[in-house]
Parts: C-alpha cells; structure tokens; sequence
C-alpha cells in the first residue's frame, strides 16, 4: 500500500506538506524514493544513490519524513488533545521534555498535542532556512547539519512512539495500520542506515523494530 495515497483527514492546525519544486534536485531524489519502494527492499530504498551527495539525500529524505508524520498525526489529533494526553509520553516509562535553544532553554513538560505541534514547527523551520537546508544549486550544507539532523530524527522518532503507544487502537479504527506501519518502518531502515538515532532511543518500540530489522525487507 502506498502511503502517498492516505486519506484526506487532517487536524484543524494542520501544518502544510511542505513542496519541492520540480526543477529542483530533491524533487528528484523524492521521486527516485517513490519509485524505488515498490522494490519491495527498503534497504535498497533508503541506501544512498550511485554518484549522491550525502546531505542532499537526507535532506530529502527529512523533508519526506516530516511531511508523512505530519500527515499520520493529522488523523488521530482528535483523540490527542490535552486532557487524554496531558504529558508527551511512549508508555508509563518514557517522558519526553522538550528543549531548544530559543524559547524553552531548560527542559519544559508539554502536553502530548503541544510537543508535537512544536516539534513540527520546529523540524519546519529547518526546512525552511536555506542556510540549513540549502535548495539552490552550489550553496553548501552548514558543517553543523549531521548534528541537527540527527537532532531532527531522534525527535520525530518520539512521534511514532507516541502514536504507537497511546493510539494505535485510533489509528486501526481508522483504518490507517499499513499506513503507519510503512512510514515507520521506511524510517527505521533510514536512520538503521546512516546511524542517525542512538539505538537506546528505540526502547519504547524495541519490540516493533527489532521485528522489521530481523524481516530484513
């Protein structure tokens, strides 16, 4: 099943896909990506590209990943609002504090929906700074991106974990499974790839991704 066919339910504060221009490079690494995963191998999809710039491809790939779980979480933000979710939590033992490095300094407990739609905005903002993620030919990536990027990855990791744990029953009444199953284990095969999360940060879903790494597809 394809996830670019999911259905058209989103949040009121939904943030836009975010678009790559057709004549840019990224668009056809998106488009190399969707061709590529009706191989059947996601090993094959998410290994860097004969002749690729590194950053390029997980810039692309970034983009990629950020609009999926933007779309995922879209469906099931009927069901994670405040009061069902009053801390962003995986489970009974993991709790996730946000930080960053202009309005929360110091680690800040969050409401799952209010984590969430921060974090977005904050992987968006990413995007969106050609400083960062340069879109224009011959504009060098910063000497800091490896570290944001896996900045990124270990936070939109949390989203998932999130879903799986305390919605997974909404999603499936959704009809959405396939969906979130394809997207989440798409990621764990990128990032499993280019080592871009610690692997005690898969804890919570330990279980779910050792079962698509042992599949080996």
């Amino acid at each position: 099943m394809s996830f670019f066919n999911i259905n058209s339910r989103t949040r009121t504060l939904t943030f836009k896909p975010k678009k790559i221009e057709e004549n840019n490079r990224r668009f056809q690494l998106k488009e190399y990506t969707k061709a590529t995963l009706g191989s059947g191998s996601l090993a094959r999809v998410v290994r860097l590209p004969e002749g690729e710039d590194l950053n390029e491809w997980l810039a692309a790939n970034t983009v990629d990943f950020y609009n999926q779980i933007n779309m995922l979480y879209g469906t099931i933000t009927e069901f994670c609002i405040s009061e069902t979710c009053p801390m962003m939590s995986a489970g009974s033992q993991y709790e996730y504090l946000w930080q960053d490095s202009s309005k929360y300094k110091k680690p800040t407990k969050m409401s799952a929906p209010e984590y969430i739609e921060t974090l977005l905005q904050w992987v968006l903002s990413f995007i969106d700074n050609e400083s960062v993620f340069p879109t224009k030919n011959g504009f060098p990536f910063p000497k800091s991106f490896p570290l944001i990027i896996r900045q990124i990855y270990k936070r939109l990791f949390r989203v998932y974990a999130h879903i799986y744990c305390h919605h997974f029953s909404a999603i499936i009444a959704l009809g959405e499974e396939a969906h979130l199953n394809t997207s989440f284990k798409h990621f764990i095969f990128f990032v499993n790839e280019f080592n871009l999360i610690e692997k005690k940060e898969y804890a919570p879903l330990q279980e779910l991704v050792d079962s698509f790494i042992t599949n080996g597809k």
